[in-house]
């Protein structure tokens, strides 16, 4: 295998897989977005629908217990086991797309656009909703426009209900007036400073407010999602970074507009597009390509394919040197992915084994499933990751899980299956020289050159 593909399916993919051949180069990473997501198809989770239905549900069976009913009290403990089991079922069908779909590149901009528009639950019955988000809102855009990407994102009764947009009225809408609810700048401040202009774009406090008011009458509802509900939203025009948007009537025409506009700024090229760059390549600044990127961002109006095939035609996109680590969640997708057992061996995992095998130890390695520390989602630089406690779980996990699937490979196999030409001296002489296959399979999985990429 060249040196090409083995970066290929290891910087710019979830990894190397004997059951999967490796993408040689730039042509074939983007061919992977051209045609359907087949992942997602062969593992599908629950619509949004449904999963806002369930959430109705429930809040009907918390009112009732609030009642006194005891009935309800019953029922409710069993919709929470229920949710619970159903969730982490799954979280095991997101890792099985990682692991197991053929399309790496779509997997590994689906989890980069997902943590840069980073949601979580804060209620119990609205658990799934980031899985939503991130099926619903982030991977149908991966190819598209990013101002489409920007509204599905952002709109989506996720993001609307983890940054408290559906507690937020205009001082001067019907809710405002009554005091019944006030002004809140959540979304409208991560919005300018991490979804589009970046912390050092080009706006101030009042276009803060402003954003804010623009967004008021963006609301989420039970079981129907998304609503724009006239008495939250602020009536009159609007002033965004020197542009006017509305009239004296509550418009959520003059929301799209300036999302759109928003999406297309300067300030959000270069702040997309650095992080794009510095999510594949590492941390290190590379100026000349994060300009060039940029620049395509701009003359494209935000078309992400062109992006990408900047990113990936750029020498430093295929530079030898390994700058960046595999978060914990692509650490555990590429060990299932060059281990190649059958999906079922994830998929239909019970909830306490899935605990024990997945959900457990990513907490245990600083990546909860969907739940970021804040919105601005995890971090993406290696010593974040390479921490004592994180990397003591990483080496745990890594011994541990090749005795738990059936079926170890050689390890004189395996680390060439797994590392390819990336592969270091120390650590095949390590697969070579280990006692048990299981031994040497999991020295290889928790050699450092299999956490990076």
């Amino acid at each position: 295998m060249s040196s090409r593909a083995s970066i290929a399916a290891t910087r710019f993919g979830i990894g190397l897989s004997p059951g999967h051949q490796a993408p040689d180069g730039a042509a074939a990473l983007l061919g992977e977005l051209a045609g359907p997501d087949h992942a997602a198809a062969r593992f599908p989770v629950a619509p949004l629908a449904d999963r806002l239905a369930a959430a109705a549900r429930h809040r009907a069976l918390s009112d009732g217990q609030a009642m006194g009913m005891g009935d309800a009290s019953a029922m409710l403990r069993a919709a929470n086991r229920d949710l619970r089991a159903h969730n982490l079922h799954e979280q095991g069908l997101c890792i099985a797309r990682a692991a197991f779909g053929p399309q790496g590149f779509r997997e590994r901009l689906a989890l980069f656009w997902a943590n840069h528009f980073a949601t979580r639950a804060t209620e119990n019955r609205l658990a799934g909703l980031s899985i939503a988000h991130a099926d619903g809102a982030i991977r149908p855009h991966l190819a598209g426009d990013f101002a489409m990407l920007l509204r599905a994102a952002v709109l989506h009764p996720a993001m609307l209900h983890y940054l408290d947009q559906h507690r937020s009225a205009g001082p001067n809408s019907r809710a405002g007036r009554d005091r019944r609810m006030g002004l809140n700048e959540n979304l409208g401040r991560e919005l300018l400073e991490l979804h589009t202009l970046g912390a050092d774009g080009s706006y101030t406090q009042q276009d803060v407010r402003e954003m804010a008011l623009l967004l008021t009458g963006a609301s989420l509802a039970l079981p129907e999602g998304f609503v724009f509900d006239p008495d939250l939203a602020e009536p009159g025009p609007r002033s965004l970074l020197g542009r006017r948007y509305g009239g004296a009537q509550p418009d959520p025409g003059a929301l799209l507009a300036a999302l759109d506009d928003l999406a297309h700024h300067p300030d959000t090229a270069r702040h997309v597009t650095r992080k794009l760059a510095r999510h594949f390549l590492g941390p290190e600044p590379v100026p000349e390509l994060e300009s060039h990127l940029a620049a395509v961002f701009l003359q494209q109006r935000g078309a992400l394919l062109p992006v990408y095939a900047a990113l990936l035609e750029h020498p430093a996109a295929w530079a030898p040197e390994r700058r960046a680590v595999r978060p914990p969640f692509d650490f555990i997708a590429a060990a299932l992915r060059a281990l190649d057992p059958p999906p079922e061996a994830v998929t239909a995992l019970g909830p306490r084994e899935f605990v024990a095998y997945v959900d457990g130890p990513l907490r245990l390695m600083g990546q909860p499933f969907h739940e970021p520390p804040g919105p601005a989602g995890f971090p993406d630089t290696p010593a974040h990751w390479i921490s004592p406690p994180g990397l003591a779980a990483r080496i745990q996990w890594a011994m541990a899980i090749p005795r738990v699937l059936a079926g170890q490979p050689d390890p004189r196999d395996f680390v060439t299956a797994a590392l390819g030409d990336l592969a270091d001296p120390e650590t095949v002489m390590a697969a070579r020289a280990a006692e048990t296959r299981w031994e040497g399979v999991g020295l290889v999985l928790a050699a450092p050159a299999f956490h990076r990429r």
